[in-house]
């Protein structure tokens, strides 16, 4: 187990002001409808629910959204959701996998497509770009939780196969098949996660610098911004100067 991986995972997932926060309620309760409705309307005895009412209450969305969000599950007037991956390459030839939850494929399909070529990206087959990755258990930690080895410590415990600690956190990473149990334990050991989520992890990353970093960081916002984006995750491998330059 490494203590301090360089295959950071980018997740993109930014605040960015009270529209954002907006966006990301929006979210979460869309994916907790799609799981009450594709399981029983019961945390305990639905996995996926119980993780997205969790990463909810970690989000602080409120619990009579929270509960309004199941209830419409069960109600004629849900709407039908599509889960789907595309997968795609940015700027500089990064790796970029988006994940959508549409009532609209011809809508989510238009918007992603367009967003990539107008970014200096291209729109690939499923599984062009993520046979590069690993499926896996992602559960996110902040800071505060522990020291570097605390949080080692309970993630080798836990049966965890990587952890990734930096100023912002720590991330722990697990077969996407043991992420209950591991959680489970993690929680016993440090308390409630910030999220617990399946997740894409790049096996390599792929190096950028240069004004290809800007307009990569633009593709990955315009794309969070859509409605119907849930997740997006890249592969790049950008130094802490490009970084300082677009934060700057």
């Amino acid at each position: 187990m490494a203590g301090h991986s360089k295959f950071k995972n980018i997740m993109h997932r930014k605040g960015r002001a009270d529209g954002a926060r907006s966006k990301l309620f929006s979210k979460l309760s869309r994916e907790i409808t799609v799981a009450a409705k594709m399981g029983l309307p019961d945390p305990s005895m639905n996995a996926r629910l119980r993780l997205a009412v969790n990463n909810a209450k970690a989000e602080s969305l409120p619990k009579d959204v929270i509960d309004r969000a199941i209830k419409k599950a069960s109600g004629g007037d849900a709407e039908s959701y599509d889960e789907i991956r595309y997968e795609g390459f940015g700027p500089g030839g990064v790796g970029v996998i988006v994940e959508v939850l549409t009532d609209n494929r011809n809508r989510s399909a238009a918007n992603v497509r367009s967003t990539f070529a107008k970014c200096g990206g291209n729109l690939g087959e499923t599984g062009s770009v993520s046979f590069m990755w690993d499926r896996v258990g992602q559960i996110v930690y902040a800071v505060a939780a522990g020291s570097e080895d605390k949080v080692m410590e309970a993630a080798i415990e836990a049966g965890a196969e990587d952890v990734e600690s930096d100023e912002d956190g720590h991330t722990i990473y697990t077969a996407f098949e043991q992420i209950s149990d591991v959680a489970a334990a993690l929680e016993a050991a440090l308390g409630a996660a910030k999220s617990t989520n399946l997740a894409w992890r790049p096996k390599a990353l792929t190096p950028i610098t240069g004004d290809p970093v800007g307009t990569l960081m633009k593709l990955i916002e315009t794309l969070e911004d859509d409605d119907d984006v849930q997740n997006v995750y890249s592969n790049a491998d950008i130094s802490a100067e490009d970084l300082a330059k677009l934060e700057g």
